[in-house]
């Protein structure tokens, strides 16, 4: 398992680079890339206004589609395996829809949605927010105890008896 990427919504939280690529008619396509020993993977964002494919393979990442609203990325994903990580027990109707939001500088909010009329009832939500400028409200960190980040940093501190 150790070796298999993490996927959406796992890796949100971690470190991430966006590239971009653009044609004469704007932004086509957010390029999503992990930098958490994902072995190079990556997440294509299809910004050119196309719709889900009809016919999607179910695949470890799905298939995205996304646009802006507002100051807002609205990340819109379906086509997942049943064995994508991150959502516990789903089948191949997942639908994750992700809110990226960027109120400054230094901070990055994710709100993540997602409904699976086969394997849940309901609709589940979190959010992440990570700090991009180091010791601020939110450190990024990639913990491998629990799946769980916590603020190492200010753990440190008091470790080593510093207020």
């Amino acid at each position: 398992v150790a070796c298999l990427p993490m996927s959406v919504p796992r890796v949100n939280p971690y470190p991430w680079k966006f590239a971009m690529s653009y044609t004469a008619k704007g932004l086509s396509h957010i390029y999503i890339l992990h930098e958490t020993g994902d072995a190079g993977a990556h997440r294509v964002v299809y910004m050119d206004g196309r719709t889900h494919p009809d016919d999607l393979l179910p695949s470890w990442w799905g298939h995205s589609i996304g646009r802006w609203d507002g100051d807002t990325l609205v990340v819109d994903t379906v086509g997942y395996n049943e064995i994508t990580p991150g959502f516990g027990v789903h089948s191949e109707k997942l639908h994750v829809i992700e809110r990226w939001r960027r109120p400054n500088r230094g901070r990055l909010e994710i709100e993540v949605t997602a409904t699976d009329p086969e394997a849940w009832t309901g609709e589940h939500k979190w959010s992440f927010a990570a700090s991009l400028i180091p010791n601020q409200e939110v450190l990024e960190f990639i913990c491998a105890e629990n799946n769980q980040d916590v603020n190492h940093w200010s753990t440190d501190r008091a470790w080593r008896g510093r207020p």
